[in-house]
């Protein structure tokens, strides 16, 4: 295994992160100081998570992950306990006087457990298949009991991604779809109604644009209104005057999309796609299946985000509050997503494949 130093880190991987935290830096900033500092308080968080995980050894991840499974399942288990609602929903708990979202802090440590699990089973039997789904099906729950479906989605995704990459057979995803088609019908009712909504205003998203259809419509609106070089930051109308919603968290596309314009846009859209090239990268050049895995994790998490997020911001996905991957308001998010580019990178440094020069 090779020595790992602060000089081994991967900028490259780093890079496309600077700039997507920048530019969501900038937007905060454009629209609230208070915003603006405490996301850069999280920031300096994150950054010293980053290169803490990034120097832990990397076995230490595999040899934890029964531990880390449970203890997972008791903080989402206890959130319905100690957790204070907003919104209306019980997401959050608060320590030290700072609000934490586990679901959020959870998916790198998770994403540990579930690679440690496959490698340490080994197979793709239909067992093995049905053993992840049990296991995935607390985390599911729990996190969408809150209610917090779009995260649970998210895990169901990537978990999805996750087994397909590592070989599992197609024909047991179709098997998988099967019965769920079958109980759709029970799962639309126990859906909460403004759920319910949202998945109808998807199919039509003018039948009530001043009700279950306006943060979709307003959101469209922004992003549309922004032309090629945008209106500046703090000059938008949508976002400037509070009609767009969660301009800071779900909607923080729309707000860069309407201040920057074509030009904002695409940028952010070029450095999501270089940082999922890199992570593609890495998981190419592994040599540990352990760490393959997780890479494959790490890419799912993030591409699902990034994906669902743009696709709510223009009308393409039903609206499901899920953020953007470092540009977003929000510490937890960011925090998460930190500390898994760090794990990635120790797993990079230390399993990469060695490129040797040999001389005939």
């Amino acid at each position: 295994m090779k020595k790992r130093s602060l000089l081994s880190i991967d900028y490259w991987l780093i890079v496309p992160v600077v700039a997507l935290v920048t530019v969501g830096l900038v937007t905060l900033l454009s629209l609230n100081t208070s915003l603006f500092l405490n996301q850069l308080f999280t920031l300096s968080l994150g950054i010293l998570s980053f290169l803490i995980v990034s120097r832990v050894r990397a076995e230490t991840f595999q040899y934890l992950y029964k531990p880390i499974y449970f203890i997972s399942i008791f903080l989402l288990f206890i959130v319905f306990f100690i957790g204070y609602e907003s919104h209306g929903a019980i997401r959050w708990v608060s320590i030290l006087g700072f609000p934490i979202q586990f679901s959020e802090v959870l998916k790198p440590f998770l994403s540990l457990a579930f690679a440690a699990y496959l490698v340490k089973k080994n197979n793709t039997s239909f067992r093995a298949f049905v053993t992840v789904l049990f296991l995935l099906v607390p985390i599911f729950l729990l996190i969408a009991l809150q209610p917090d479906l779009g995260n649970a989605l998210i895990y169901a995704a990537v978990t999805f991604i996750t087994l397909l990459t590592y070989g599992f057979p197609f024909r047991f995803f179709g098997f998988l779809f099967l019965p769920f088609l079958a109980v759709s019908p029970i799962i639309w009712e126990l859906l909460h109604d403004y759920q319910r909504n949202r998945l109808l205003t998807f199919i039509n998203p003018t039948s009530d644009p001043l009700g279950t259809s306006y943060n979709v419509i307003q959101a469209i609106i922004a992003v549309g209104s922004g032309n090629f070089l945008g209106k500046g930051l703090s000059q938008g109308t949508q976002s400037g005057l509070r009609f767009l919603p969660e301009r800071h968290t779900d909607f923080i596309f729309a707000t860069l999309s309407e201040g920057l314009g074509f030009v904002g846009s695409f940028i952010v859209l070029s450095c999501f796609v270089l940082l999922c090239l890199k992570i593609f990268q890495i998981f190419s050049q592994m040599e540990n299946p352990f760490a393959k895995v997780f890479a494959v994790a790490t890419f799912g998490f993030i591409l699902v985000h990034f994906f669902v997020n743009i696709g709510m911001n223009v009308g393409l996905l039903p609206i499901v509050g899920v953020t953007l991957p470092f540009v977003s308001y929000g510490g937890n998010s960011l925090l998460s997503n930190l500390v898994m580019l760090g794990i990635l990178s120790s797993l990079s440094s230390a399993y990469s494949k060695r490129r040797v020069l040999e001389i005939k």
